[in-house]
């Protein structure tokens, strides 16, 4: 881990076209930056990552057999026409 101190109006580059600036500190609050990024570059919230990774795997754990319940509720495969 690269362990760096910045000072407002700073930046730091993650290769040839990410951007990191370092807006403001808030104090107890956290500190404000800005991204920089392509459009194709995904940007997240790791706390919201995370969270969606839990509750998938929560979900999968509850109904291991999702997809027999799902086949369930479509209907009858007709013949051809």
């Amino acid at each position: 881990m690269l362990v760096l101190t910045r000072k407002p109006g700073e930046k730091i580059m993650l290769g040839d076209d990410i951007v990191i600036t370092f807006l403001e500190n808030r104090g107890g609050e956290g500190i404000r930056i800005g991204i920089d990024a392509p459009r194709h570059v995904r940007i997240k919230r790791h706390e919201i990552f995370t969270a969606v990774a839990d509750a998938n795997r929560q979900a999968a754990a509850e109904s291991p057999d999702t997809e027999q319940a799902l086949l369930g509720q479509l209907p009858p495969v007709s013949g051809q026409d």
